[in-house]
């Protein structure tokens, strides 16, 4: 059986981390996008240290959905080189993983 496949990435806000994961869901990329405001950052960047607000979004989807999700979230994503992180789910329940598998046409 295919495995659950979390994602996650940042926005520089909130109302674009919503819009670009209302697209991601709607395209059946993922089955859900959640948003977390209130997130402070400090990155390097080109040989600087910045400091910036952000929100984080985790995404929840399928394996065999990651290239096509992350090329999917590059074109959307106001970043440069947005974070895009892949993160394998040891194990879920059932329930939402027939729920992922769903809405993600799987």
């Amino acid at each position: 059986m295919e495995r659950v496949r979390l994602v996650y990435t940042t926005f520089p806000d909130a109302e674009t981390a919503l819009a670009v994961g209302e697209a991601l869901v709607r395209a059946r990329l993922a089955a859900c996008v959640n948003v977390l405001p209130g997130m402070r950052s400090v990155y390097a960047w080109k040989g600087a240290v910045e400091k910036a607000e952000e929100v984080v979004a985790i995404l929840k989807s399928r394996e065999s959905l990651s290239g096509p999700l992350a090329a999917a979230l590059k074109a959307r994503h106001p970043y440069e080189t947005p974070i895009i992180l892949h993160l394998p789910v040891a194990e879920a329940d059932p329930d939402t993983e027939a729920w992922i598998r769903a809405e993600t046409g799987g």
